[in-house]
């Protein structure tokens, strides 16, 4: 089967972005790069970040592109390689990724999900907002500091508490929901 990705000229994407080494704590160690990484990209080739949660081996996001533009596939690379720009090449390379003149930083792969409706659109935040939680880093979401979640508390969109109380149905939160 051939994986066809959704290209809709502004729309609403989540995806999620992964180091190739997933033991390796990169993207947390280096957020200050993280974030330039992503500033360089957002001057040349604008779009808006709903939300995002990076942890220390992959990270959430949801993009929304301009009304001309579908084109995320070349902002991720462009994110990623200025990324590992700011590293020595020292990691591991394997001959496949050296022929094709790649680094052994980033999986090549990537989810990408085309947001649906509203309900899909909270269904995804949701999820990025708890996945610290889900992978065991803080106890309240509100605790981990590289994530939107507390952009969502300052505006009132959510209570500093969300995703600690027992009545959240954290069920309905995910990535292929």
């Amino acid at each position: 089967m051939q994986y066809r990705q959704a290209f809709v000229p502004g729309g609403t994407f989540f995806f999620t972005i992964t180091l190739l080494e997933r033991h390796k704590t990169l993207l947390t160690d280096n957020i200050i790069l993280l974030k330039q990484s992503f500033h360089h990209v957002k001057q040349s080739h604008p779009f808006h970040i709903d939300a995002i949660v990076i942890l220390p081996d992959h990270l959430h996001t949801i993009w929304t592109l301009p009304e001309t533009d579908a084109d995320f596939a070349m902002r991720w690379g462009l994110i990623k390689s200025t990324f590992s720009r700011g590293f020595p090449k020292d990691e591991h390379i394997n001959k496949t990724r050296h022929s094709k003149n790649e680094r052994g930083i980033w999986q090549r792969r990537y989810w990408e999900h085309l947001i649906r409706d509203e309900k899909d659109y909270r269904n995804h935040v949701n999820y990025i907002h708890y996945n610290p939680v889900k992978h065991g880093y803080v106890d309240k979401a509100i605790d981990w500091p590289y994530s939107s979640i507390h952009k969502f508390v300052r505006d009132g969109i959510i209570d500093q508490n969300w995703g600690y109380d027992e009545n959240v149905d954290m069920k309905t939160f995910g990535e292929r929901n």
